[in-house]
């Protein structure tokens, strides 16, 4: 069967796993991409009366979304849009073109149904991603744009505040990512008075683009954070009055783990991740009060999963390792299932569901 028809059938799908699990897992990640630009581009998702949830100005038809990584360059939303998703993160995205760190840096960890990536933000840089987000802009559906810092960046904030006016004009949302670990020092802009000075200067970026409606700003935010960091990043989201926060990046801890592959470097995300996300997003929801959305990623593969994360306080979920597992007809699988488990519970709506735990 052709590669392409694999990609909207699962039984396909599971039958040429075993071969592409074979090929080193980055020739695989492109060789995904290559096969979803085959696809003829269809429609986005059309509102479901009760998966709809609005968030930070935005209408999702549902709230099962690709998270950021899969799609680095903006190759692939619309395919991504078509195959189910209610909305998908492209990115990490800097300034300038930057090759990544060193290979092999992408691992399989099979056994664990985890992936660790030490990626590095590598990507073809913003110039163009810009042009692909352009020409898509017309399709609707929502994108958004995660958005990071050159490595060699002598003013890392500055990097931030370039690529908010330069992406502000095609974005749905923009997704600040300060949590990444494969960037040194990244993470040191999660400190409070760091965080706050790029903020604002992103805040200020996306202003000067000079838009009659701006794109709300997401940060995404690490699992491996105390709480005092946590009350810090409340306390300055509810402040800066940003549209969500996405909970959370991967993690540099390493939990119990099979793999041969388990003492690799980098940033663990799959199922290994899922109780730290769902404990980090629990902490966050008590910490903004439920006063800003939050979008729950980390380990959920399936629609138990994201209907434990909805009612532990996400309005959005998101997805990555568990498409490396399942395959790309996940995300309308687990919309299906959330339905379900939305009638069996009791709730017509999901923001009715929202922090119900």
């Amino acid at each position: 069967m052709p590669i392409r028809e694999t990609l909207t059938d699962k039984t396909a799908f599971d039958a040429i796993r075993p071969a592409l699990f074979a090929l080193d897992p980055e020739r695989g990640h492109r060789l995904a991409i290559t096969a979803l630009k085959a696809l003829p581009i269809g429609k986005p998702q059309p509102p479901s009366r009760a998966l709809r949830i609005d968030v930070a100005g935005l209408s999702f038809p549902n709230p099962v979304g690709v998270a950021a990584g899969f799609d680095k360059d903006a190759e692939v939303p619309d395919a991504l849009l078509g195959l189910g998703f209610g909305f998908t993160e492209v990115g990490s995205i800097t300034p300038l073109t930057q090759a990544g760190n060193a290979k092999p840096r992408l691992f399989r960890l099979v056994e664990d149904e985890a992936v660790i990536n030490r990626m590095g933000f590598n990507n073809a840089g913003a110039a163009r991603a810009r042009v692909r987000l352009r020409k898509r802009a017309a399709r609707g559906g929502i994108v958004g744009v995660n958005i990071g810092a050159n490595k060699d960046s002598d003013d890392r904030i500055a990097d931030y505040a370039v690529m908010a006016e330069l992406m502000a004009p095609f974005a749905s949302y923009l997704a600040v990512n300060v949590s990444s670990p494969n960037t040194p020092g990244l993470r040191a802009l999660q400190d409070e008075g760091a965080l706050r000075g790029l903020i604002d200067a992103v805040i200020a970026a996306r202003e000067d683009a000079k838009l009659d409606n701006p794109p709300p700003i997401f940060l995404k935010v690490a699992p491996d954070l105390e709480p005092a960091d946590i009350d810090a990043i409340a306390r300055l989201a509810l402040d800066r009055k940003l549209g969500a926060l996405i909970v959370s990046n991967t993690t540099i801890s390493r939990p119990s783990l099979q793999s041969r592959h388990a003492n690799e470097s980098g940033g663990l995300s799959g199922a290994p991740l899922r109780a730290l996300a769902l404990e980090r997003l629990r902490d966050f929801r008590k910490a903004t009060g439920g006063a800003i959305p939050l979008v729950g990623v980390g380990g959920i593969a399936n629609a138990e999963d994201a209907w434990e994360r909805i009612r532990a306080g996400a309005s959005l979920v998101q997805l990555y390792s568990a498409l490396v597992y399942r395959g790309p007809t996940l995300g309308a699988h687990i919309a299906r299932g959330i339905e379900r488990l939305m009638k069996r519970d009791g709730f017509t709506t999901i923001a009715e569901a929202v922090g119900s735990e």
